[in-house]
């Protein structure tokens, strides 16, 4: 198997809001990694739980630890480097990073409210319209 060179962003692209975020930050923040939706990611390949996968953003480096919510976003930002990763260094840092944690579960627990949001992405993984799509 290949090894990878750079970090893969996984997000949930069955929701809308999730897409819609990880599509502007790909365009104006123009972070270093490849990006895929969970549902089409080799999740086993990239050693991660699909249960994981669902609950939260993650960001998988090619060799470390995974980072998962707030901490996938600080990593993100500081791949793209310049004054983006000022700011991703910064919600690394303890007490930014307690509050960045409690904003990323406040937004995720109501992204079917935020714009770009649908009532699917309420629904836990199994029951959105369409099912679950297999992974590999």
């Amino acid at each position: 198997m290949p090894t990878r060179r750079v970090p893969v962003l996984v997000y949930d692209g069955d929701c809308a809001f999730c897409t819609t975020s990880v599509n502007f930050l790909t365009r104006r923040v123009r972070p270093r990694c490849t990006v895929t939706p969970w549902q089409f990611a080799d999740l086993h390949a990239l050693g991660v739980p699909r249960g994981r996968a669902e609950h939260e953003v993650l960001w998988i480096p090619p060799v470390g630890p995974v980072h998962g919510g707030a901490q996938a976003f600080a990593k993100l930002l500081l791949s793209a480097g310049g004054g983006w990763a000022w700011l991703g260094g910064l919600l690394t840092l303890a007490p930014l990073r307690w509050v960045a944690h409690g904003v990323y579960r406040l937004v995720a627990a109501n992204r079917s409210r935020l714009p770009g949001g649908s009532p699917a992405c309420a629904l836990p993984a199994d029951r959105r319209p369409g099912g679950v799509r297999p992974t590999r």
